[in-house]
């Protein structure tokens, strides 16, 4: 983890943000090939895809109300606390989404005209869940709960089935614990395609949303415009700002916390100390010998991990608004003063009891956040993602006739006379 100083006159820090990967020409093909076989040939295209990839053949791959009960009592009776904590999760999860709900509204002026704007929840959403070699019941929890909020009827979930044919307990408990009835043993690009365009048994959706490995970036980006999606995320990343009162050995158990996920990972430190810098390299290195995804963090540590030292920590703030990172952790001596100045980040945790995966499992606030610098113009998944808007006019005669000749003009400014014919076909009527 290399230690590079910004001087207080350097400006071009745009390097530091990755670009979106966008995979292969190979990949991007790939995809497509999948996506129109799951079109074309339907619930044995997904069966055949299954084989092929995760090496199981799945008859059925919709997940029975058994299977859920069954998989809830063992997580029950094996890790007796984690249901409870699941539980926990959920409730924290849902009170803060509460908070984001939105509701329909109208105002009437004095001419008897009505405005307004009507909120609707989607009918359908499909939630993607990484699975196979590892379990996120988090992600069920941090996309289906927005939704369920929201007033979303019909969630379905697809997950990828593990060598053997199973989905993780966790994972399927976190679904029966929010009441989730259509979930299917399915993932990748073919999971998506399903969830898209519908195949003899799944009801296509109207937007797809959670984490998946690159082939299943690229069929939500493929799929985007038949349905809606909620964005292609990148490798995760995290970035903390910190001056001299920050705890070396807890900045560097934070930026492996990120690092750990994917050796794509991204894990910054920026500081205006020297000396903090320095520390926190040499911890670094001391805690990766003993993390047991060592190899993973390491590549990810040499591959994307940096420290920056600026000669300030306005500077150090400048540096973080141009990364626009998707988690930030402010590690100062008040950290609440600093909030005002930062612009760009898709999750901000302030001071040195809100490490990052507080959030990512128990705080509230959602953990699917933009990354790549896309936290310059996005915001985190939240209970409007899973709404639409609806505008409303209600024109009253005495509205109508005050602008209907302002309304024609205006359509023959762009040279469109049906426009303003349509306006004049309804006669002024005399009083």
């Amino acid at each position: 983890m290399n230690i590079t100083c910004i001087q207080e006159g350097e400006t071009d820090t745009l390097s530091l943000k990755r670009t979106l990967d966008t995979g292969t020409e190979e990949q991007r093909q790939a995809v497509q090939r999948i996506i129109q076989e799951v079109r074309t040939n339907g619930d044995e295209a997904v069966r055949s895809f299954t084989k092929q990839f995760d090496g199981v053949l799945i008859e059925h791959p919709l997940v029975t109300e058994g299977e859920m009960e069954e998989a809830y009592q063992r997580l029950d009776k094996e890790m007796v606390q984690m249901v409870q904590i699941i539980q926990t999760a959920i409730k924290h999860i849902r009170t803060y989404h509460e908070r984001q709900l939105t509701s329909s509204w109208f105002y009437h002026q004095k001419d008897g005209s009505m405005l307004g704007q009507k909120v609707t929840p989607l009918d359908a959403v499909g939630v993607y869940v990484p699975g196979g070699t590892a379990a996120y019941p988090s992600s069920v929890l941090m996309n289906v709960i927005p939704a369920l909020v929201a007033g979303v009827e019909r969630i379905v979930l697809v997950t990828p089935p593990g060598k053997d044919g199973r989905l993780s307990d966790a994972v399927l408990a976190a679904a029966k614990e929010l009441g989730i009835s259509e979930m299917y043993k399915m993932g990748g690009a073919q999971a998506i395609a399903a969830l898209a365009y519908g195949t003899e048994s799944i009801k296509p959706v109207d937007k797809i949303t959670g984490p998946g490995n690159i082939y299943v970036a690229l069929a939500k980006r493929e799929v985007f415009g038949q349905v809606d999606i909620d964005m292609i995320a990148g490798p995760s990343e995290i970035a903390v700002l910190a001056d001299e009162t920050a705890i070396a050995h807890e900045v560097a158990a934070d930026l492996l916390s990120q690092a750990e996920h994917d050796a794509l990972a991204s894990s910054i430190l920026v500081t205006p100390s020297k000396t903090l810098a320095e520390s926190v390299q040499a911890e670094v290195r001391k805690q990766l010998d003993t993390l047991p995804r060592k190899s993973i963090a390491a590549q990810s540590i040499q591959d994307h991990g940096v420290i920056y030292v600026t000669e300030s920590i306005d500077r150090a703030v400048d540096v973080v608004n141009q990364l626009a990172p998707e988690h930030l952790e402010v590690l100062t001596a008040y950290p609440e003063s600093l909030l005002g100045q930062i612009k760009h980040a898709g999750a901000i945790f302030l001071g040195r009891y809100s490490p990052e995966p507080v959030g990512d499992y128990f705080a509230g606030p959602n953990h699917v956040l933009p990354t790549n610098g896309t936290a310059r113009f996005s915001s985190p998944l939240g209970v409007t993602d899973f709404q639409k808007k609806t505008s409303i006019i209600s024109y009253s005669q005495e509205a109508f006739e005050t602008h209907r000749e302002s309304i024609a003009a205006f359509a023959r400014l762009e040279g469109l006379e049906a426009h303003a014919r349509s306006i004049e076909a309804r006669k002024r009527e005399e009083s």
